[in-house]
């Protein structure tokens, strides 16, 4: 255990201060604190970005965590194949970083 928690579980009653019930306190904020500054928005960006990869499609312009851009040709499973200039490669379905336009959506005027 750590020297603070030490302390505040050994602290006599007779002498001041809040002892415990100050310390759960204090854990119970900094938790708070990392749920909505920290985990939620991680939570809320990891399922948008699963909705991203449920609703790819053929023709899509993506760009890899590696940086390369291409045309997705074929999809499945896991493993999605993309045509980048000349070559074609297989990527993995989470290795897809964001989706571009479509091939067929027309362009807002």
């Amino acid at each position: 255990m750590t020297p603070i928690v030490l302390a505040a579980l050994l602290t006599p009653s007779g002498q001041g201060g809040g002892g415990i019930t100050v310390l759960l306190f204090q854990v119970a904020a900094i938790f708070g604190i990392f749920y909505f500054l920290i985990i939620r928005p991680q939570r809320r960006q990891r399922e948008q970005h699963d909705k991203l990869l449920q609703a790819l499609q053929k023709g899509d312009q993506v760009v890899t965590s590696g940086g390369i851009v291409g045309e997705v040709v074929h999809i499945k499973d896991n493993e999605i194949t993309i045509r980048s200039a000349e070559s074609k490669l297989v990527v993995l379905r989470a290795n897809i970083v964001s989706v571009g336009s479509r091939q067929g959506a027309e362009k807002p005027a």
